[in-house]
């Protein structure tokens, strides 16, 4: 049998890792990097714009904690304690951070198909 262990992450005592992409930061609390799934707090300054459209390689799944984080294509807002689904390979963006916005992201594969051009490097892509 496998040795199985609990894990416990205290998140208020991780740093926030400040993002390429001016405004955005991340809490990385667990990832695969054999498939590229990961569950991380993404933190978005007041202001901060995902600038493109875009879609993702995987499902995206986001639980906001706090803030107003609207996708300005259809006007979807997220708010305090809603939950959101980006089906793999769909197009959605951009986006505009009303206020500090704080979310649980989830994704169950990698986050995108190739780098976005926002982001000037591999790491802040997965």
């Amino acid at each position: 049998m496998p040795s199985l262990q609990e894990v416990l992450i205290k998140s208020d005592e991780l740093t926030w890792r400040p993002k390429s992409l001016k405004g955005v930061y991340e809490k990385v609390l667990w990832r695969d990097d054999a498939t590229g799934a990961s569950i991380c707090l993404i933190k978005f300054d007041k202001g901060t714009s995902i600038p493109e459209p875009h879609m993702h390689a995987s499902n995206q799944f986001m639980f906001v904690l706090k803030g107003h984080y609207e996708y300005k294509h259809n006007g979807l807002v997220l708010r305090d304690g809603s939950f959101y689904w980006n089906p793999k390979g769909n197009v959605h963006g951009p986006t505009i951070a009303h206020e500090e916005t704080i979310v649980v992201e989830i994704y169950d594969g990698p986050h995108y198909p190739m780098r976005p051009s926002w982001y000037d490097n591999d790491e802040d892509a997965r």
